[in-house]
């Protein structure tokens, strides 16, 4: 794939809609595309958040281990973010990611990611907005979990 076809499909992600080309030319061209099977793992509970990843195509499943095996929180597709939040936190990855199909990702480097945040304050409000949008659903679920015991 071009630089151009790749800051093409930047574009097209909300996150990055405002950005300007010379920039998603440098994201595209420090950062690597990595294609997933289903059933592999971008990252694991616990390892380091050395990465970003931006979901171009397919669908990953983010879970928890739990006392009885894993469980799901969310299924992710094209577009979403994954991994920013260890990279935020400078915490070890709090979930594992697996493709639940195969997936086109786009690896953004921690020192990458976090030149992007402090380049462009709107991607990272933009960031702060979905973090905030998954803590209020994993909020609901723990409430509805609760109330069926």
């Amino acid at each position: 794939m071009t630089l151009d076809t790749e800051v093409s499909s930047l574009k097209q992600v909300p996150l990055f809609r405002e950005v300007e080309p010379s920039r998603l030319k440098l994201l595209a061209f420090t950062s690597e595309r990595v294609h997933f099977e289903a059933g592999q793992t971008f990252f694991a509970q616990g390892d380091e958040a050395d990465a970003a990843y931006l979901i171009l195509e397919g669908e990953a499943a983010v879970s928890l281990e739990g006392p009885q095996g894993p469980v799901r929180l969310a299924l992710l597709g094209a577009d979403a973010l994954v991994g920013e939040m260890g990279i935020l936190a400078d915490q070890p990855r709090s979930a594992t990611v697996t493709a639940e199909t195969a997936a086109t990702v786009l690896r953004i480097d921690r020192g990458v990611f976090l030149e992007l945040l402090a380049q462009f304050p709107q991607i990272g409000i933009a960031v702060m907005r979905e973090l905030a949008l998954r803590l209020e659903q994993t909020n609901q679920q723990l409430a509805r979990s609760t109330n069926a015991q």
